[in-house]
């Protein structure tokens, strides 16, 4: 097992390029070169795990340990003692930060299975789609269809493998060297094809076209890729959803709770002692979500942290929002990236730290 293969299924699961803008994740020291025995999945790297550093060959931490730039290193401070602990014993440190907050399958949907939601769209949607248009051959529409979809293109919302399919003539003249799979070289040729059109959100572009290519008989394939102005429905910050019945917040926070491993929210502001159909949950800082729960009507947030004013805000429009706290509401990173480890690489040893 190697390091870049773990990292690699874990981008796969949550791109690096949901990314917010502001965010420094991924590789931060070391190299994904290298056998992985062990991995660390942590929220932080923090002092207490150095000891075990010269047992652990990959690091995987919520948080970014250099999330902002530094000018020297002293390791006599707390971060130069990591940074230098990481260099000596070789071990390579990688941060999932938001991408793993705003992909589908992330941190959104973990809490939405806590507070009960079972359908969710995400309460600030993230991410880019964009148009694949691909000339086929008529008779080989349906292989290279069949791989781009395969390789995540052509899903719009719970439909998969949607396509529009329009017929036509295409020209082309093979040039000396050129090895046309239709036609001869020297004379022009007019071919009949299939206009394939497809969605492809950003982060699974690459991998689509690997697969059309590879599917193609063309030697040169003629597509065109379009941005859209949509952004793609199944990533972003929180999620919002309804239940069929109403419920007791009291009901619904207890329960969150307990997923959590905590006794109970810090501080609720708003009206408690209600029944809610519709919620809304963010890990971590979620306050200056509190107007993306406002417009949707969601009656409770739930959430890690959110100022004064945000929470103002909240109670004058009625909504009930529910703190757990930053760190509380984003451990569940550890748990959960560790079982998908676990499941996929069952050689590797995982520890939660």
């Amino acid at each position: 097992m190697q390091r870049a293969e773990v990292v690699a299924f874990l981008e796969e699961r949550f791109p690096l390029s949901l990314a917010e803008d502001w965010d420094r994740c991924g590789l931060e020291v070391g190299s994904l070169e290298g056998p992985c025995r062990t991995v660390l999945v942590a929220l932080d790297f923090e002092l207490s795990h150095i000891p075990c550093l010269s047992q652990i060959d990959l690091l995987l931490t919520h948080h970014p340990l250099l999330f902002r730039p530094i000018s020297e290193i002293y390791t006599e401070t707390p971060l130069g003692r990591k940074i230098a602990a990481l260099l000596s014993h070789g071990t390579t440190l990688f941060s999932l930060h938001t991408p793993y907050d705003v992909a589908h399958g992330g941190l959104g949907e973990v809490l939405a299975g806590y507070a009960g939601l079972k359908e969710t769209k995400p309460l600030l949607p993230r991410g880019r789609l964009l148009k694949l248009v691909v000339f086929v051959p008529i008779g080989y529409e349906e292989r290279v269809a069949q791989a781009i979809f395969s390789a995540g293109a052509g899903k719009i919302g719970k439909y998969g493998h949607c396509s529009f399919r329009l017929r036509g003539t295409g020209t082309f003249l093979p040039e000396e060297g050129a090895r046309p799979f239709l036609g001869t070289v020297g004379k022009e040729e007019q071919v009949e094809e299939i206009r394939l059109e497809t969605v492809v959100p950003a982060e699974k572009v690459e991998a689509v076209v690997r697969a059309m290519l590879s599917a193609h008989p063309y030697e040169e394939v003629a597509y065109d890729l379009y941005p859209l102005t949509q952004g793609s429905p199944l990533h972003g910050l929180g999620r919002i959803g309804e239940f069929s019945e109403p419920k007791d917040v009291e009901e619904i926070l207890s329960g969150f709770a307990e997923h959590l491993g905590v006794h109970g929210p810090k501080l609720v502001v708003g009206p408690r002692e209600r029944k809610v159909r519709r919620v809304a949950v963010c890990g971590g800082s979620g306050g200056d979500l509190v107007p993306q729960a406002i417009s949707p009507k969601a009656e409770l947030y739930i959430t890690g942290e959110a100022n004064y004013h945000r929470l103002k805000e909240a109670e004058e429009a009625g909504l009930t929002v529910a703190l757990f706290g930053h760190a509380e509401t984003e451990r569940p990173f550890v748990w959960h990236v560790a079982e998908l480890l676990r499941r996929a690489f069952p050689e590797l040893e995982v520890v939660e730290g």
